[in-house]
């Protein structure tokens, strides 16, 4: 009768213990059924799930594989598996599985307590654990750095209840400062190919419109029409109408003064270069102005810009735009016409943006990403980065810092 033993071997970290191992196993004639490995701190854990034939008796294999971990130094450990808890085992394939990404400036065992505390209470398998960012060093400056990044992902195997999860692991990123995405683990997670981005508080920490308004003079002006847009008074295009209007006579000069000084989001240009290297096509959907929108697209190597043609008569500005202003079902609209001429699934596609105006293009992507916005946009995106820097997008496709390219 064919026999199942599970071989746990640990211990230091070495060239060829998974070789050695294995090639006696072969000798004997063995089956893998499962196999998996993890190091740690350069502290190995090799799990076998080894069926032994019926042509060789487990007691030699066995005393095998117990001689040669000890000449390599590790520990051995075998446990029999029945046949029901195999069955059982095999019965679980095919269980839906999910990412869930944990992000923070520097993660505390409270981060992962808090977490791994509610994927138990939603009866969830962690089958992995894996840390994306890189290694850091023991130095407290190091460690008291704003600009630190961390992030472990976890790999959860059940049915997940996923508007009760996020809003629990919502809470808990407003508890303790972090960030946590969840994902289901399918194909297009692992396969995104478009990045569309708005422009104005995510991929630079400003307003140009105020800014201008602020050259204008009429910045106090500008800020009243905004907050009457945001208490709902006056919708997006007859607040966006009536700030540029207020620019009329503005110096033509002044745009590029103002580009010159438009502060780059942190991690932008590290994100845009690294999805440029891996052959991803990025955009900006912008309800702002395309004189700066192709200003960034020279900057970072940006394919594609969509954004407001602000109108200019003899060096000045006359406040008014050209053409269809860019609004929330406009980069919706954007962000599939793209992904159509690319070829792209809209599955394949991400959105990233931090005002209300950008939730379109964030539900309509495959992946929509609220960054650093305002709770009522990260609690209607599927997912939402405050704590790191925009290049913690890279995490959420499953990039680790090792993997720039």
């Amino acid at each position: 009768m064919k026999e199942v033993v599970l071989i746990k071997i640990s211990g230091e970290d070495k060239p060829g213990v998974t070789a050695s191992i294995t090639s006696i196993l072969a000798q004997y004639g063995v089956n893998i059924l499962d196999i998996g490995q993890a190091e740690i701190h350069n502290n190995l854990s090799l799990g076998i799930l080894a069926e032994i034939p019926t042509t060789a008796e487990s007691a030699p294999v066995l005393k095998d594989v117990l001689f040669c971990s000890h000449e390599l130094g590790m520990s051995v450990r075998f446990t029999p598996v029945s046949n029901e808890k195999y069955d059982t085992w095999v019965s679980a394939q095919g269980k839906p599985r999910h990412i869930i990404t944990l992000l923070a400036r520097r993660l505390t065992a409270e981060h992962i307590a808090r977490v791994t505390e509610i994927v138990a209470n939603h009866a969830l398998n962690i089958d992995n654990v894996s840390r994306l960012s890189g290694r850091v060093p023991l130095d407290s400056e190091a460690n008291d750095d704003d600009r630190n990044r961390a992030c472990v992902e976890f790999s959860v195997r059940g049915t997940v209840d996923q508007a009760a999860i996020r809003a629990q692991f919502l809470q808990v990123s407003s508890d303790l400062g972090v960030d946590i995405a969840v994902q289901e683990d399918t194909p297009f997670r692992r396969n995104r190919r478009l990045v569309a981005f708005d422009m104005d508080s995510t991929l630079i920490e400003a307003e140009v419109i105020d800014e201008l308004a602020i050259e204008a003079g009429v910045g106090d002006q500008v800020i009243e029409i905004t907050e009457s847009a945001m208490r709902g008074e006056i919708d997006f295009n007859e607040s966006f109408i009536r700030r540029v209007a207020l620019l009329k006579g503005l110096d033509e000069a002044v745009l590029e003064k103002v580009a010159n000084r438009l502060p780059i989001t942190e991690g932008a240009e590290r994100l845009v270069s690294t999805l440029k290297n891996l052959g991803y096509k990025t955009a900006i959907l912008s309800g702002g102005f395309q004189y700066f929108g192709r200003f960034l697209q020279n900057k970072l190597g940006i394919d594609y810009v969509h954004a407001n043609e602000l109108e200019i008569v003899d060096g000045k500005v006359t406040g008014n735009v050209t053409g269809t202003i860019v609004n929330g079902e406009r980069k919706a609209f954007l962000l599939q016409d793209i992904a159509n001429k690319e070829s792209i699934s809209l599955e394949q596609t991400i959105a990233v943006g931090d005002g209300a105006n950008d939730l379109p293009m964030l539900s309509k992507a495959g992946l929509g990403i609220a960054f650093r916005a305002k709770p009522l946009v990260r609690e209607n995106a599927e997912q939402a980065i405050s704590t790191l820097g925009l290049d913690g997008v890279l995490y959420l496709l499953g990039i680790r810092d090792r993997d720039d390219v």
